[in-house]
């Protein structure tokens, strides 16, 4: 992360353009011309701070021809190098750029830290990289079409970190810090209710009901001054809550408390649903809730590998349980706690007799819960394919509802692996065959778009693109009647296709319609995940590294949000790192060389092996040694053609070779 510099070049953009010399302010009147400080601004904004003067030239003058827009370009450049000096500004060939060295940026600040909280979940780093927005980005140039893209990007982020961070306060304990960083929210965004009901619970939680009751006054004034409607149905069940007499509220707090954990397990942070269940069980105090308190800690600790820890809670839960159904719930967890410790048979055991309880006990979510364990137990254990099967086959006696989307989404999560793997990708086209054929048995209808999904993948790694293209547009149609509440991976793989054919219009409608599966799914992580990493290969297919790097940015503020899913998100690897090279960013694009190669060694895989060892490539190339770059786009290439994916081969081929555009 960098700071301030008392030498060289500094250039703030939030709050408003201020430029400092070797630790002297240059004062405004410097910038009484409008367009060298565009310049300036749009060159700090670019990533690697680098632009071709005719990307310039199309933003600050778009409504001019070629040549006299070039001529006003010299004039704005000559009175930038006059007020900054002619070492700050560099022209090299076609390309603007301000160099490196010397040089430190407010935006550039706030994604390392924003980037450095989100890795090392500190408040501190958090708040200070909060801090670093000020009132945005510059609101000087509110109305200027080549800021909007930046200044929504930002806004975007920061909003998204705020409640990260206010999250992380809540779960900690902070209930003042967590209420003062949720006003923030309010305040920047004053029409979304969610938010006034988050600050309405803290102030409950805090002792403060008056001013949770006064908060939804606000709330309702403003809804109904500005929209001409009432609160949420929700929102007016939490006032009523909160406004309910003071015998109340030891059950208020307690429930407060637990809305608090599940928000932070959903959002990724399960250490910190821990700490919330915990303040839930201290007042619960023995009430009917506490032993599904005990389970929510147990699930949560489990998802942190401690196993240790999360038994006496199960146990605990255990001996609370009311009902045939809670107890499938923890049968469920303890099959997850056989796993953690390795003992595979007893998880599977445990996990048959979760599924059969939840059939004849539970809710549509513990048969998806169960199904899930046994999928993930049969995938340890080497039998995935016909686990997948037997379980598609059972499908034909539940009614899963919108839930059977999860349970296809979970295996699609889980197929990747027969996908990339070398022990298993040569068969992947016969194996979905033949899973077509058990769902149509079974009358399994999400099933048989599942399989038509897996087998336009295979082909689609084959650059058999008819083929892939046919499968996974039968795949959608398949999953249609489920709606919004679908599943994303077709729509993405659709979009990939459409990207590699050049067909971009059609990658943006499919990219949308993934999006907007996303923004409702269950398996949060996994369809983002793909999404961005997606996104940001049609951006790169479109020559466009600008909005490539937004959406490796966004995929960092969807995994701070819903968790990652490192299998789904691993083309962001490869992509990313040739986004940061094209746009010179060459610390951005190390950065991903090293998970990438850590996910690649988690797996014998000839196509994940070449994907870090592409992303390697082009941080050698964004670090300038173009002799190791070659070398390692060979390696790469070589490795695509042992896993058959023909595409990838071609193209990492040719830019060993030069001959194919970066």
């Amino acid at each position: 992360m960098r700071t301030v510099s008392q030498s060289g070049l500094r250039i703030d953009l939030f709050g408003g353009f201020r430029v400092t010399v070797d630790g002297q302010s240059l004062a405004p009147e410097v910038w009484s011309q409008r367009k060298p400080a565009a310049l300036v601004k749009l060159l700090a904004l670019a990533p690697g701070q680098r632009l071709r003067r005719e990307q310039v030239t199309d933003r600050l003058w778009p409504e001019l021809e070629p040549a006299a827009a070039a001529a006003n370009l010299r004039k704005a450049l000559h009175a930038v190098r006059r007020n900054v000096g002619a070492d700050h500004v560099v022209s090299a060939g076609d390309l603007l750029c301000l160099p490196p060295d010397d040089i430190s940026i407010d935006v550039s600040d706030y994604w390392s830290f924003a980037a450095a909280a989100r890795r090392s979940r500190d408040i501190d780093v958090y708040a200070a990289a909060a801090e670093m927005y000020r009132d945005g980005l510059l609101p000087e140039d509110l109305y200027e079409d080549w800021a909007s893209a930046s200044r929504d990007e930002l806004r975007a982020d920061w909003l998204a970190l705020v409640e990260e961070w206010a999250g992380l306060l809540e779960a900690g304990g902070d209930l003042n810090g967590a209420a003062r960083a949720v006003q923030r929210l309010v305040t920047a965004d004053p029409l979304v209710e969610e938010r006034h009901a988050w600050l309405m619970r803290l102030h409950a939680l805090a002792g403060r009901r008056d001013e949770a009751q006064r908060q939804y006054s606000r709330l309702r004034e403003l809804l109904a001054g500005e929209l001409g409607v009432e609160p949420s149905a929700e929102i007016q069940r939490l006032y009523e809550e909160i406004r309910a007499e003071r015998s109340a509220e030891p059950a208020l707090t307690t429930d407060l408390w637990e809305r608090v954990g599940d928000l932070r397990v959903q959002s990724g942070d399960p250490a910190a649903g821990v700490k919330a269940y915990t303040q839930a069980l201290a007042v619960a105090a023995g009430s009917p809730a506490t032993g599904r308190i005990h389970r929510q800690i147990a699930d949560a600790l489990l998802m942190l590998h401690r196993p240790g820890e999360a038994e006496p809670h199960l146990d605990a839960a255990g001996a609370l349980a009311p009902d045939p159904a809670e107890q499938g719930r923890l049968t469920c967890l303890r099959s997850r706690l056989a796993l953690e410790r390795g003992d595979l048979a007893g998880a599977r055991q445990l996990a048959e007799e979760a599924h059969r309880t939840a059939v004849d006990h539970g809710a549509p979510d513990e048969v998806a819960a169960a199904l899930e364990m046994l999928a993930f137990v049969a995938h340890m254990q080497g039998d995935w394919r016909p686990g997948l099967h037997t379980q598609i086959e059972g499908l034909a006696g539940v009614s899963l509802g919108v839930r059977v989307a999860r349970f296809c989404d979970f295996n699609h999560c889980l197929s990747q692996y027969q996908l990339y793997g070398d022990d298993f990708s040569g068969d992947v086209a016969d194996y979905a065959r033949e899973t077509l054929a058990v769902a149509e048995r079974a009358d399994a209808v999400p099933a048989q778009a599942f399989a038509w999904c897996l087998l336009g993948e295979s082909f689609l790694l084959e650059a058999r693109w008819d083929e892939a293209a046919a499968c996974l547009e039968r795949s959608c149609e398949l999953y249609e009647p489920l709606g919004s509440r679908s599943v994303a991976l077709p729509w993405l793989r659709r979009a990939e296709l459409a990207a590699y054919v050049g067909e971009h219009d059609e990658a943006r409608v499919f990219l949308k319609r993934a999006t907007a599966i996303a923004t409702v799914t269950p398996m949060a992580r996994h369809a983002w995940a793909r999404l961005h990493a997606t996104a940001a290969l049609a951006a790169m297919e479109r020559d466009d590294p600008e909005a490539a790097i937004r959406s490796v940015r966004a995929s960092q503020t969807a995994a701070a949000r819903y968790g990652d899913c490192p299998t789904c998100s691993l083309l962001l690897y490869p992509v990313g790192a040739w986004a940061f090279a094209t746009a010179g960013d060459a610390t951005a694009a190390a950065a991903l060389v090293e998970p990438a190669a850590q996910l690649a060694g988690s797996l014998t895989s000839s196509a994940w092996r070449a994907m870090a060892g592409t992303a390697a490539a082009w941080a050698a190339v964004a670090a300038g040694d173009q002799a190791l770059a070659r070398t390692r786009f060979v390696s790469a290439a070589d490795a695509f053609a042992q896993a058959g994916h023909v595409f990838w081969e071609q193209r990492t081929r040719g830019n060993a070779q030069g001959t194919l555009p970066s």
